[in-house]
């Protein structure tokens, strides 16, 4: 199944967070872009033509993420929308991490 088609299953504090080996397995299932940041989480940056396209982009993020009960940090400028994702409750990446993401790809 592909990520973008499973849904975020909420995380218990006590889970391990992936490990590199696991983090080094699951981006390449992502588009082009994303990073891994000391495999504790994953970036991305959007760019747009003006303020109302990063607006519009973080809004719909906002929508999938209150639907998976999963949410990233968004950083807001005029023309980029920045996503930060990790998954607090394991002080790390989470599968929910890299589900959130594929489904932000196709926005």
């Amino acid at each position: 199944m592909k990520l973008a088609d499973k849904k975020c299953i909420p995380c218990e504090g006590g889970m391990p967070a992936f490990s590199k080996a696991e983090v080094a397995k699951f981006l390449p299932k992502l588009s082009r872009g994303w990073r891994s940041i000391d495999d504790k989480k994953i970036l991305k940056e959007f760019k747009f033509k003006n303020f109302v396209g990063s607006m519009g982009f973080a809004n719909q993020i906002a929508l999938i993420a209150q639907a998976e009960d999963h949410h990233p940090n968004l950083y807001i400028s005029y023309k980029k929308v920045i996503i930060e994702l990790m998954t607090h409750a394991v002080g790390g990446l989470s599968e929910n991490d890299f589900i959130l993401a594929a489904k932000i790809d196709q926005i």
